[in-house]
């Protein structure tokens, strides 16, 4: 931490002399936190947002500084609260920029020209101010194995459409191919967040999802209780792949689905986890994509997603100017072109054609028009960690619903 730290303190927005010496020709330097760069899915994009920078901005060098996802907001915190650090950082959209905006740089005078090209701005803004520009968005499918449907005598293009259906058309699957209904990897507790998000639209009333993500959360609700049962419940009969609570969600529970442990995984749309990843295994047309299951009348079922991950500007770097302008590069049209066809990522940029990419983004893409917001995504993150330690309470027996509905409900309202 203290090695990635001095890194970045000195590179941070720094001027020095040119190699020549001429005190006239000083190179400017910026310095990018993110857990992207380094990985080989992502080379081309970052290498196309590096060129549409060197055009908007010759002779700027900039240092992109791959952290561990891990360690991730840890390290960006000690950053925070030392005022040193990168210019330019990655983040997840949600309660983890919200809660550090106060150390970010408001950026709507910078990004007013690529509104209405990307999608996803919600999640990196608060109380109406901007702090990243989105360059995924980030959703949670409920991804389902064509070909187990088909071992088992179901029709892989009608997947149920009420939770009921769906458990018994599991127990059909189980007997045939003794496969779970469900892969969850719950070690870090974010199984319940995509669990929340993925199958809350079809148990929450419209207003009720709509009073959710506005902060009006009724955490006494028949509703949101009937979503923490079914997670419990789910648990409880055998619906999900053994060993959830320690099955680690980045990648392990992937590939529980992907191999065939498991019909359903409620997944994710952007770079990883998604309809690319388990193409390794299982071929584009045997991937589905289903909308929650009804579980209430009147629920009325749609695709959660936000904007995934965003490039924000920290608030202490020396030159604002430069750093909006290298997020606006990260965001440009070749270069999320680039990591779509590359890493299979949905990107923000509502113009690129994906329609090559197969019947999942197809049905996907399709549905985005008429999304919301996810649920966890309007939570704080203190909130998210409380509820991941409570899920797994849930999972082992030693929490009951009401304990943890109580319990949630403290931590959403101290914010």
């Amino acid at each position: 931490m203290a090695a990635a730290l001095a890194a970045a303190g000195c590179g941070s927005a720094s001027r020095t002399a040119s190699p020549s010496g001429n005190p006239q020709h000083k190179q400017q330097k910026l310095v990018v936190w993110d857990w992207k760069s380094g990985e080989p899915a992502a080379a081309e994009y970052i290498e196309k947002a590096k060129a549409d920078f060197a055009r908007r901005r010759p002779g700027v060098t900039v240092e992109f500084v791959a952290q561990p996802f891990d360690q991730y907001y840890t390290l960006l915190g000690t950053a925070i609260q030392t005022g040193k650090g990168p210019d330019v950082m990655l983040f997840n959209g949600g309660g983890q920029i919200r809660d550090r905006a106060g150390a970010l740089l408001p950026l709507d005078r910078y990004v007013a020209g690529d509104r209405s090209r990307l999608a996803g701005w919600d999640a990196f803004s608060k109380d109406g101010t901007t702090y990243a520009a989105p360059v995924t968005l980030q959703g949670h499918p409920i991804y389902y194995n064509k070909a187990l449907y088909e071992k088992a005598g179901l029709d892989p293009a009608a997947p149920p459409r009420t939770w009921d259906e769906l458990v018994t058309g599991c127990a059909a699957i189980k007997k045939a191919t003794g496969a779970a209904c469900f892969a969850l990897g719950n070690k870090e507790g974010f199984g319940i967040q995509f669990f929340l998000s993925g199958l809350a639209s079809g148990v929450l009333t419209p207003q009720e999802y709509n009073d959710w993500i506005a902060g009006k959360r009724d955490w006494n609700s028949p509703h949101v209780k009937r979503i923490f049962e079914l997670w419990k419940d789910a648990g409880d009969k055998g619906l999900n792949n053994e060993g959830a609570n320690s099955t680690a969600m980045f990648t392990d529970v992937f590939r529980v689905f992907q191999t065939g442990k498991a019909a359903h995984i409620i997944g994710l749309m952007s770079d990883i986890g998604h309809w690319n990843d388990f193409a390794e295994f299982l071929p584009p047309d045997k991937i589905g994509v289903m909308p929650a299951p009804v579980v209430t009348g009147g629920a009325t079922p749609s695709l959660p997603y936000d904007g995934g991950i965003g490039y924000a500007v920290a608030k202490w770097t020396k030159t604002p100017d430069l750093a909006a302008d290298l997020v606006r590069s990260l965001t440009s049209a070749d270069a999320l072109t680039a990591f779509h066809a590359k890493a299979g990522a949905i990107a923000s940029d509502t113009t690129i054609d994906v329609s090559r990419a197969g019947p999942a983004v197809a049905t996907i893409a399709s549905e985005i028009k008429t999304g919301k917001p996810a649920l966890h995504v309007a939570l704080s993150s203190k909130t998210l960690d409380v509820m991941g330690r409570l899920s797994q309470q849930l999972l082992s027996g030693s929490a009951t619903v009401d304990e943890a509905l109580e319990q949630l409900a403290a931590s959403d309202r101290a914010g």
